[in-house]
Parts: C-alpha cells; sequence; structure tokens
C-alpha cells in the first residue's frame, strides 16, 4: 500500500511540473548493512490441492548474512514492480505447498533452508548463522518486458522526505502523509526477452543492480 500511494504521489507531483530530486544512499555505507546473496528468479509450475490447472510463480533463493559488528534485526521486505507499474508484495496469499516444492526441488543445495515467516528476528554475526530462505512471487501477465526486485531490511540508513502533494488542509494521515522515510534498498532489474508468446517461458537476464532510496 505505501509503495502504490508513494508512487501515486510522484507520478502526480511529475504530472504537476514539480521538480523532486530523488534521496540518493551515501556513497560509504552510513549504518550497518546485511550481505545478501541470491540466485536469480526463476519459475516453478504446480498444480495445488483443489485446482483443475496448473499455476506458475516466480522465485528466488536467497542468503542473508551479517558481518557487521552486532547483532543486527533482519525484517525483510520484498516487492517486483513491472514496466506496467504492476506492484507485487512477495509472498502475499502464496500457498505453502509452493514453498515446499521449491524446498523439495532444492533440498541437496539447501538442505536447512528457513520457513520465510521465520528469517525475521534478530540476525547474529557471521557465517555460522547465516540464512536460507525463498522470495516468492506471482507470474505476471506476458506483455511485462521488464521487472525489478526491491528488498528491503538490508540496511539500517533512512533518509526522511516532505511529501510536495501534502495538503497543509488537511491532517496528516495515510493517505495525506506529510512525509516519507526513505529506506536504503537493494533493487535488481530484469529484462525479459522475446515476444508475448515465448516471454512466458524465458529465462530473466540481470541487467543492473544498485542502492537506491525508496
Amino acid at each position: 500500500m505505501r509503495l502504490i500511494l508513494l508512487l501515486s504521489i510522484l507520478s502526480a507531483g511529475l504530472t504537476a511540473g514539480l521538480v523532486w530530486a530523488a534521496p540518493q544512499p551515501a556513497i560509504a555505507p552510513s549504518s550497518w548493512e546485511l550481505n545478501f546473496d541470491y540466485h536469480d528468479p526463476q519459475r516453478i509450475t504446480l498444480t495445488l490441492l483443489g485446482d483443475d490447472r496448473p499455476t506458475t510463480y516466480w522465485y528466488t533463493l536467497y542468503t542473508i548474512t551479517n558481518e557487521t559488528d552486532r547483532e543486527v534485526g533482519f525484517y525483510p521486505t520484498f516487492h517486483v514492480v513491472t514496466d506496467k507499474l504492476e506492484v507485487i508484495e512477495c509472498g502475499y496469499g502464496i500457498n505453502p505447498a509452493v514453498y515446499d516444492a521449491i524446498r523439495a526441488r532444492h533440498k541437496k543445495a539447501f538442505p536447512f533452508s528457513f520457513d520465510p515467516m521465520k528469517m525475521y528476528g534478530p540476525l547474529n554475526q557471521g557465517q555460522d548463522n547465516a540464512r536460507t530462505s525463498i522470495i516468492v512471487f506471482s507470474e505476471f501477465e506476458s506483455q511485462v518486458n521488464r521487472f525489478t526486485l526491491f528488498v528491503g531490511g538490508l540496511s539500517g540508513e533512512v533518509v526522511k522526505v516532505p511529501n510536495l502533494t501534502y495538503d497543509r488542509h488537511q491532517p496528516p494521515s495515510n493517505r495525506n502523509p506529510q512525509f516519507f522515510f526513505l529506506r536504503k534498498t537493494l533493487a535488481i532489474e530484469y529484462d525479459l526477452p522475446g515476444d508475448a508468446r515465448t516471454r512466458l517461458s524465458a529465462l530473466p537476464v540481470r541487467t543492473r543492480q544498485e542502492w537506491v532510496m525508496r
């Protein structure tokens, strides 16, 4: 919801001719930062119990490691934004059987992967305390040519920015925020090559990875 509102406000600001320079992460990390190792997204197609046809899902395997000088709370957020500005909250509405099937597929390489809900909380230092889990999101339409995976919760860097469309005649609320708090977030961009027919089986091509504030 917060991302949809922010996209709408930014769009309205551009339409109104407002100029807003998006904050950039500090060149040198200004707060704690966790190591995020990941595999590029791949698909799995399943016919779930009660369904009469198969459903395709995307998933990404990742490992998080705390190599800072202290224990850090890990509270990740995962969103996908397509080039059609569709926002997908990863994990939302995903049947637990999907995670079971992915874990079974990769049990030799990752025999101790964590349930995504058990990834939240304090993360102790060192490789011995690293955790591996899965990001899952639904397949999108064949018209999608590009998408970006946003991974939050990897850094403690936060900036406060004013909402340029804030209505001073109305009280602050979730729909009329006076400020946004933007967090350092990893953005991983992918292309889906081919046309609408072949794209449903195309492998994603990673084109860029960068830190952004969102």
